[in-house]
């Protein structure tokens, strides 16, 4: 297994074993397990993510924390924006939508505000990281 997949793998089973919280870098904040399914395969994935209560609505950050390109959860989640995520000890139903124009700006502004580490990554990438809002369906 590689490295990634490895720690991915670890915070997941902390996550579930502890309703939801974990330690380490994570400690005290919010934290979620985005489920999504392949753009190409169709494969069924589960990564954990950092996110933002934003009103009726979860932003998850596609920083893969600097990189030069988007995670590749970002991707399937264009594809395939109807899925599931575990919050806590319970399992939700949500769609996925990416955030854009005046509503990215504020909201990238209230992310940074609490999450400052966010701002630290779009500094080492040319790329826009890309806020996506999870909405209950």
């Amino acid at each position: 297994m590689d490295p990634v997949s490895d720690w991915n793998t670890q915070i997941i089973e902390e996550f579930r074993a502890n309703g939801g919280k974990v330690g380490g870098r994570f400690e005290g904040g919010t934290l979620l397990l985005i489920h999504h399914r392949g753009a190409r395969t169709g494969t069924e994935r589960v990564n954990p993510v950092a996110y933002l209560p934003d009103g009726d609505r979860m932003v998850i950050v596609a920083s893969a924390a600097g990189a030069d390109k988007n995670p590749d959860w970002y991707h399937n989640l264009k594809a395939n924006p109807d899925t599931t995520a575990e919050v806590g000890t319970e399992t939700v139903a949500v769609h996925a939508e990416e955030i854009l124009g005046e509503d990215y700006t504020a909201t990238w502004q209230r992310l940074v505000a609490r999450m400052p580490g966010f701002g630290d990554y779009q500094t080492k990438t040319a790329r826009r990281i890309p806020l996506i809002a999870l909405t209950r369906t």
